[in-house]
């Protein structure tokens, strides 16, 4: 679990401060306030963990990635090249990791459950964005009150290895002292590090903690597919639902003949993820049930079939209110992911009904607690952020599991306000106009009926 996060010089952000995340991280405020920002720092970060070229720092994406930013100079503050990019997290392990001491046996030279990374990315050239490259001014992972990195040298194209420990040093293994390549993209340790020192090889380990941190971080846009009168499956597994939805029935399909089920506790029967889904459906008050059906049997062409009430007839998917469809790949990508991953959501709540965008709430908490599945959404919905509260009032939810904050500008610049959630529920900093002048507008109503009625009675 993604535990801090701090960025500067991104898009519309000069400083974030540093960002505390919490099992369920719930961004607010206006549009283009910088709240989608925060996200794509990490998608920025996941594809190009996922990239194959090593020597590209930041993949920036096109019209197939997660999220595509343009050209470098483009995604810095104010579009300046004289700006570097910094971006700093922390993370929570799975399980501890040990660092064994290669000159003892069974020794352990550091030990702990979580790591830091930093990385600094400015362009190198003569301040066209035409002729330079972005290049990694500084990496480095901090563990066990340590850090391990690489920077440049005094010529800026070769780079030193470096570590900050008092009981610890790299020994360069016999031969001529080569400088360094720069780091693999814009956090690994180049091949050559392992090459050139004796005791380097645990550095691997921390490359690999960053690349599985990423590949358990899902994505689900704010615009999702419109449901169809058919799909396609041929026995994919999705890694998750797509970035519109569009893989919600195959991860259905690939759950079901997995043979995948959920425990509910003591005493309850297993569901399998459609039940699940269907459960929350049927709790959320959208629809009585639903079932993907294969068109022939042994085909590879299914229908999804609902219900909307006990004595109704079955439709399909696309008979019913769009607010269902839209919904499915948020309730399936809660329990889909692989427990402990890392959801991003925008917008969950989009075309839903007040009453089930405050329910949506419930589905997250559910999926915190028995999933281990961290949520990062961003939101206009003031109906979900009041069921959080109240779920804290009722000791459902924690008030440290919740961080909540609100975006906004300030001369071009965004800021972010974290809101002061207690153990009741309450905020005691709400913004102003929060979501919109609700005072306001009834007391403007209040005066126009008494004008009206005045000018009735004349």
């Amino acid at each position: 679990m993604i535990t801090e996060l701090e960025f500067q010089n991104f898009k519309a952000w000069r400083d974030t401060g540093q960002v505390r995340l919490a099992p369920i991280t719930a961004l607010f405020g206006s549009n283009s306030s910088g709240k989608t920002s925060l996200l794509q720092v990490l998608l920025l970060l996941k594809q190009t963990a996922e990239s194959s070229d090593r020597a590209q720092v930041l993949n920036l994406g096109d019209d197939r990635s997660l999220v595509e930013l343009g050209t470098f100079q483009e995604l810095l503050f104010a579009h300046e090249l004289s700006r570097a990019l910094s971006v700093r997290f922390a993370w929570r392990l799975p399980a501890a990791l040990s660092v064994d001491d290669p000159a003892q046996k069974k020794g352990v030279l550091f030990e702990s459950e979580s790591i830091r990374f930093r990385t600094e990315i400015a362009w190198q050239g003569n301040g066209d964005q035409g002729s330079g490259r972005a290049a990694v001014k500084s990496m480095a992972y901090g563990f066990a009150g340590t850090e391990f990195g690489m920077r440049p040298v005094a010529s800026g194209k070769k780079y030193e290895l470096f570590e900050t420990a008092e009981s610890f040093d790299f020994v360069r293994s016999v031969g001529r002292p080569w400088e360094l390549p720069p780091p693999a993209k814009c956090y690994g340790f180049p091949d050559q590090v392992r090459a050139y020192y004796q005791n380097a090889g645990f550095l691997s380990d921390f490359e690999l903690a960053f690349e599985q941190l990423f590949s358990g971080i899902s994505y689900l846009g704010p615009l999702r597919d419109y449901p169809k009168r058919q799909y396609s499956w041929v026995g994919g597994r999705p890694a998750d639902m797509g970035r519109r939805g569009e893989k919600v029935v195959d991860a259905l399909l690939a759950s079901r003949e997995a043979g995948v089920t959920f425990s509910l506790g003591r005493g309850h029967k297993r569901q399998t993820l459609e039940e699940r889904v269907a459960a929350w459906l049927q709790e959320l008050g959208l629809i009585h049930s639903f079932e993907v059906r294969s068109i022939t049997k042994g085909g590879k062409l299914f229908q999804v079939w609902v219900k909307r009430h006990a004595r109704a007839a079955e439709v399909l998917i696309t008979d019913v209110g769009f607010g269902v469809s839209q919904i499915l790949p948020v309730l399936t990508l809660c329990y889909y992911a692989p427990e402990g991953s890392t959801l991003l959501l925008e917008q969950p709540e989009i075309h839903l009904h007040p009453r089930v965008q405050a329910g949506l709430a419930d589905v997250f908490v559910d999926a915190m607690k028995t999933r281990r599945i961290q949520i990062i959404l961003e939101s206009h919905s003031e109906h979900l952020l009041k069921r959080l509260q109240r779920r804290v009032a009722e000791e459902t939810l924690d008030a440290d599991q919740a961080a909540l904050y609100f975006c906004a500008t300030d001369a071009g610049e965004s800021k972010l306000t974290p809101l002061a959630l207690d153990i009741f529920g309450n905020i005691s900093n709400w913004p102003e106009d929060f979501f919109g002048d609700e005072l306001g507008e009834i007391a403007a109503m209040s005066q126009a009926v008494f004008k009206r009625q005045e000018k009735s009675r004349r």
